[in-house]
């Protein structure tokens, strides 16, 4: 009898969060909706990625639920939920293809929206053919950043430079966007695998607590002004563009007492590793009690730091060091230290699911050997298309610049890139490396995927500075 009744509850129980999230879902179309009646405009780039961006939403949040739950309908209706997200992403595809007039891959706006695309395929493909259900508590909140960082990347369609107008634009950056979304995969393929293979939670700790710490001490290392300000770049609202004080210098406008702000995250975000460290030294595991507490006392105080990132930055005029007046700045003038605060905070939300879900997650994840074997089945398709991108890349760049290799910066990235998956291939077929090394490898190769793809565009310019 009491059985009956747990049975009979539980339906309501796995329809409450799709409820909620289909609720927040209609709310928030419909809201759009109205604007765009008022405008007169539906189908529109900026109208078709908000849906895309509130579907995928709603299918992450499912997934999570998901993954601390473990009922079935949750990440069914996630799954629904990244179809529609897919479908409004493929019609903003579609609309950027016949507004441009050529395939959505001459900027690093127009691959990201590609590269979400070719992600939530490849979710889709590695929830159904391959049963890793969870995969999307890893896979969806980076296409949700990968989107939000889109609305913020510059969007006007221009006339492709002499370089770009060849058939082989088409043909070099599908196969760069099929690469990068496998080799994501086998990212979040491999961060499973650990957890399977029963890699210690206090470890998974000191590695979310060190890439919160490299998020933070990049900002506050190179952003950080005399008086506690943060610095900058000067916006320029009329033409949507940086302010230059000459070629190739941007005007840095400096937010008052923000600075302070991030080193005080900074500080906090590093005590975990500090208890872990001690943890260690000390042989007292009462040092990784007080490093849990002191992780969800940063992702507080990392929430707070966004939210006044937000305010402060996407929306107001301050002085500058190097010219008199104020001017205006907006997120999208500083779209990576936004994307690096929420995935700071993501990171931080995932280490606390594996703290207090672990044998769940376990429970729902395939076996060990399993994820061990998809992991390098993804690498495998990953690794001829890095293959052809850098072949397709020389032969185009012969015919463009009289050359197959110049060693442009992000030539050198994107064969550093291959020579980390290729010693992942040789080492696995040659020395029959299989388990945690492996992965470690995986993990390391969408690392280096993630630098040649953003790091370089914006640290090392070169030959190819539009992508």
């Amino acid at each position: 009898m009491a059985r009956a009744k747990v049975e009979q509850q539980q339906p309501a129980t796995g329809m409450t969060l799709i409820v909620l999230v289909g609720l927040a879902i209609a709310f928030l179309l419909f809201m759009a909706f109205l604007n765009v009646v008022k405008s007169g405009n539906l189908l529109n780039e900026t109208n078709l990625l908000f849906a895309t961006l509130i579907f995928y939403s709603g299918a992450g949040a499912l997934y999570l639920g998901f993954g601390v739950t473990g009922t079935e309908s949750y990440v069914k209706a996630a799954s629904l939920a990244t179809w529609l997200g897919l479908i409004a992403n493929t019609a903003a595809i579609a609309h950027r293809w016949y507004e441009s007039g050529h395939a959505p891959f001459a900027s690093v706006y127009e691959m990201l929206l590609s590269f979400v695309w070719t992600l939530a395929v490849l979710t889709l493909v590695a929830e159904k053919k391959y049963g890793v259900k969870v995969i999307g508590t890893v896979t969806m909140p980076v296409a949700i950043v990968g989107v939000v960082l889109m609305q913020l990347l510059r969007t006007e369609v221009h006339p492709l430079v002499p370089a770009l107008q060849s058939t082989w634009l088409h043909v070099h950056v599908t196969l760069a966007m099929l690469a990068y979304a496998a080799c994501a995969l086998s990212f979040a393929l491999a961060m499973m695998f650990l957890i399977q293979d029963n890699l210690k939670t206090e470890t998974v700790l000191a590695v979310t607590s060190a890439s919160t710490l490299a998020i933070y001490a990049s900002v506050v290392l190179t952003r950080f002004e005399k008086w506690g300000g943060l610095s900058l770049v000067a916006w320029d609202p009329e033409r949507k563009a940086e302010v230059f004080l000459s070629k190739g210098v941007r005007l840095f406008v400096t937010v008052p007492d923000l600075g302070w702000l991030m080193t005080l995250t900074l500080l906090v975000v590093a005590a975990p590793l500090v208890f872990y460290g001690l943890a260690r030294w000390k042989n007292d595991q009462s040092f990784l009690t007080l490093a849990n507490r002191a992780v969800f006392l940063s992702i507080l105080l990392q929430v707070m730091t966004l939210i006044m990132f937000v305010v402060r930055a996407g929306d107001g005029r301050y002085p500058s060091l190097d010219a008199d007046g104020l001017f205006p700045t907006t997120l999208a003038a500083s779209p990576f230290i936004l994307s690096g605060l929420v995935g700071g905070v993501f990171i931080s939300l995932l280490y606390l699911l594996l703290l207090w879900r672990r044998p769940d997650l376990e429970r729902l994840l395939p076996s060990a050997d399993n994820l061990d074997r998809i992991t390098y089945k993804t690498i495998c398709l990953a690794f001829p298309l890095l293959t052809l991108m850098i072949a397709s890349g020389a032969y185009w760049a012969n015919q463009t610049w009289g050359s197959y290799w110049s060693w442009d910066p992000k030539e050198t990235w994107a064969a550093i890139t291959w020579l980390v998956y290729a010693g992942y291939l040789h080492m696995r077929i040659t020395r029959g490396w299989r388990g945690r090394r492996a992965a470690y490898f995986a993990i390391l190769g969408f690392a280096v995927v993630m630098f040649t793809f953003f790091g370089v565009t914006y640290l090392l310019p070169g030959l190819h500075a539009y992508a």
